[in-house]
């Protein structure tokens, strides 16, 4: 058994009067501590604790999440020569998303476009074709060399705006021969564009967890005719092996959409006699989606020439991982897809 310590008379006296004078401080009309936390009344969330988060944003051309506040000026599309003639191609590696179309003689033509990101220069800066009506976003700009009257008509009747030699920024660089000398200074005409409004998603945008397994597929080449653009996928990407674009300026794709479409005559011939296709992005058709070195087949659809794409398998919607894409519009009746593990 423990024995407590023997406590002396002076020290029990001490123990009994610092007791009452505790006991007096308790019955004082004096100044109150403050209750403890422990006992205290819980306190009402304060207008930070309570509020949610805000809704996390997104960019429209990649689906990737955006930090800080959309941009003033609208989406431009640049259209671009896609042809030996044109290298080096200057500012693909900062656009958002591209666009390959089929132009006269079995050639195609790239649609650029920039919404996140602006590069200071890009070119050489080429004709519009009455396919862009289906391409370009409403709202957006396009920047261009000009086109066919009958080609000007039907753009301008689609409202979509415009610019061209003769507007500022656009210029003719002189260590080049023309018509492959026109660029464009985006940074500075996006200064002067401003947007209505902010514009919707381009594509359905997921995660690669969203996709179907697919089957693997390395490398393909979309053939339009007279040209091909291949890719093989290398370090989580896609690499154009046949690009124009000057080196460290390539655009870094993270995935490749293939739709096959339906091509018709525009109406009127080029000037070295090659009647001038149109493409009609609208209706519906095939599609083929790469991604992480897979391929997913599916079909899109598109209500009008204006309408959203959208994309789906068997087993319902197909979305597109978010991040770049470079979107190949292959003729169904004379174009082919060829990819191989």
């Amino acid at each position: 058994m423990r024995h407590r310590p023997h406590r002396s008379p002076s020290q029990a006296l001490a123990a009994v009067l610092v007791a009452g004078s505790l006991l007096l401080a308790g019955c004082s009309g004096g100044d109150e501590e403050p209750a403890s936390s422990e006992t205290a009344a819980p306190s009402e969330p304060t207008a930070s604790e309570t509020t949610e988060p805000p809704e996390p944003t997104y960019w429209p051309l990649t689906g990737l999440e955006r930090t800080g506040k959309a941009p003033k000026h609208p989406v431009i599309v640049t259209k671009v020569d896609n042809t030996s003639s044109s290298a080096p191609q200057v500012g693909l590696g900062s656009a958002d998303l591209v666009v390959e179309e089929l132009v006269e003689g079995g050639y195609t033509r790239l649609a650029a476009f920039y919404y996140s990101k602006v590069p200071a220069s890009i070119g050489p800066v080429r004709s519009m074709r009455a396919s862009d009506i289906g391409i370009v976003p409403d709202g957006a700009t396009v920047v261009t060399s000009g086109a066919a009257p009958i080609t000007v008509k039907r753009i301008n009747g689609a409202g979509i705006p415009w610019l061209t030699e003769g507007d500022a920024g656009v210029y003719r660089e002189t260590s080049r021969s023309a018509p492959y000398n026109l660029f464009a200074r985006l940074g500075d005409i996006a200064k002067r564009l401003k947007a209505e409004e902010e514009p919707p998603p381009y594509l359905p945008w997921g995660t690669p967890s969203d996709l179907p397994r697919g089957g693997k597929a390395r490398t393909l080449t979309a053939d339009f005719g007279a040209h091909s653009t291949s890719w093989q996928f290398q370090k989580g990407g896609y690499v154009n092996t046949d690009s124009y674009a000057a080196q460290g300026d390539q655009f870094p794709a993270d995935s490749v959409l293939v739709l096959r479409v339906r091509v018709g005559d525009a109406g009127y011939r080029d000037p070295a006699g090659y009647p001038v296709p149109e493409t009609k992005l609208e209706g519906k058709g095939a599609a083929l989606l790469f991604h992480g070195g897979r391929v997913v087949r599916g079909t899109w659809s598109k209500d009008g020439l204006k309408g959203p794409i959208e994309l789906s398998t068997k087993q319902g919607e197909l979305t597109v991982p978010a991040g770049r894409v470079w979107v190949e519009l292959v003729p169904a009746a004379t174009g082919n897809v060829t990819f191989a593990k």
